[in-house]
């Protein structure tokens, strides 16, 4: 019997995760809008490339949730997207509205799922949904490391013209300005970064990994990224269904881990059937871990203003 992943949310990320999930066949989806049609119509269209892709997988598109019953994943995407200009924080109130609302029905209806969240600004987002589910904190975790990961190693073998297999890297923090990429740690196949590359580039790249969000946004104009953002998503969903023990960064809750307490943060988490069950501690230098420390206080700023809403 294939597991069920629910993903919420049927625009680009969320019909691209659906579609990458269908894809592989290991598991059924059902996928959510309030647009009615609009899951339906994407669903069917995914379903009918089944015989060319040999998947035997099931997928529906629904308008409610009754059909989410019993998921084994749930994925977050809805929400509003940024527009050029945006940072993810100016999402941040309407956007609790909407996980407060998706996050009540989901875990009604699949009350021993893990939750991935994916809304911007998304460790706040990852706060709100612990706060609405009554689930425990491992059972919530948010898609952020990986892709910011996934951005800085991209442009670090770009710049060393090799392959991406061969960067070792992590990206933590919230998601965002004040993401922390660990440079002491990053390498290219045992070499350290620092020796590959001078510091003042190496300092581009870096901030080239945390605007490269906004650098597409301002190419699209009308929408945000979600090829990355829904690769990075289906790694976490094949963590949990595979019970991989795999190190991914994530956003994870906290409780006395790097100094930071009852907040959601990116880290490296060990990610299995259980969802986030361990944090790993990096040891980081004390440049990093101040860096890490101020990324938490942003997050935390914006949990505040929700509890004052």
């Amino acid at each position: 019997m294939r597991q069920k992943v629910t993903v919420v949310g049927a625009g680009n990320v969320g019909a691209t995760t659906a579609q990458r999930i269908f894809d592989k066949g290991y598991a059924d989806v059902t996928l959510v809008d309030i647009v009615e049609g609009l899951p339906q119509g994407k669903a069917l269209d995914i379903l009918e490339s089944g015989p060319i892709l040999g998947s035997d997988a099931k997928i529906i598109g629904s308008n409610t949730y009754e059909e989410t019953a019993n998921s084994d994943v749930v994925v977050v995407t809805s929400g509003i997207a940024r527009k050029p200009g945006m940072s993810r924080d100016d999402l941040l109130l309407t956007n609790m509205k909407i996980v407060t609302s998706v996050i009540e029905e989901t875990s009604k209806y699949s009350p021993n799922s893990i939750h991935i969240i994916v809304t911007n600004p998304l460790d706040a987002m990852a706060q709100q949904a612990l706060k609405i589910s009554g689930h425990a904190p491992q059972k919530i975790v948010g898609m952020a490391g990986i892709l910011d990961t996934s951005r800085y190693r991209t442009f670090l073998a770009e710049e060393l013209n090799v392959s991406v297999d061969s960067v070792a890297a992590y990206v933590l923090g919230g998601h965002g300005d004040t993401m922390v990429p660990v440079i002491e740690s990053t390498n290219v196949a045992g070499t350290p970064i620092s020796q590959l590359i001078e510091p003042t580039r190496l300092e581009e790249i870096v901030q080239r990994a945390r605007d490269g969000g906004a650098e597409i946004v301002n190419y699209l104009k009308t929408g945000s990224a979600y090829y990355a953002p829904s690769a990075s998503i289906v790694q976490m969903v094949e963590a949990i269904l595979f019970d991989k023990k795999e190190i991914l960064p994530c956003t994870a809750y906290l409780n006395g881990e790097y100094g930071i307490n009852g907040l959601y943060v990116g880290v490296p988490v060990k990610l299995g059937s259980e969802g986030a069950e361990e944090i790993i501690e990096l040891k980081l230098n004390d440049q990093e871990l101040s860096a890490l420390q101020k990324s938490a206080d942003s997050v935390k700023e914006l949990v505040d203003i929700m509890q004052k809403a």
